[in-house]
């Protein structure tokens, strides 16, 4: 894994930045936006954030640790998927970043995951973290 191959998603959402939050660490609204994914956490920093579900046609159960929430403003953890078909050691772990901030009326989403193997991962993970930021804003904006 590397680092520094790092994947990006931003996108502005017409919504108030507190009713984003809320969809981000609620797991009625992520399974709504996330492709039907069931989150569990406490949602405090150092605790576990498990998400499960089924991926075209394969039950998966992810799982990480929330590094940073700083509410309306960021949300940090770590992420092992366990459809990458890798071991689960902490190189293959990546850390999801996503920072909030208001832009002219606006909510802006800033998305990045680290620690990808290369650059079609990379690009792979971009492709999926911008789907799930659209569907995010389909599901605040309707």
């Amino acid at each position: 894994m590397n680092k520094n191959l790092i994947a990006r998603s931003t996108i502005d959402i017409d919504a108030p930045t507190e009713k984003v939050w809320h969809a981000l660490v609620s797991p009625d609204a992520i399974k709504q936006y996330m492709f039907g994914t069931t989150v569990v956490s406490a949602w405090r920093e150092g605790t576990p954030i498990v998400w499960k579900g089924e991926w075209q046609g394969k039950s998966y159960e992810d799982k990480g640790t929330i590094l940073q929430l700083q509410p309306q403003r960021t949300l940090q953890y770590t992420h092992f998927s366990s459809l990458s078909g890798l071991p689960d050691v902490p190189d293959n772990h990546h850390t999801v970043t996503i920072e909030l901030s208001p832009s002219e009326g606006l909510t802006r989403i800033s998305l990045t995951q680290d620690n990808n193997r290369n650059e079609e991962a990379r690009a792979h993970s971009e492709k999926n973290w911008g789907m799930m930021l659209v569907r995010l804003k389909q599901f605040l904006e309707r």
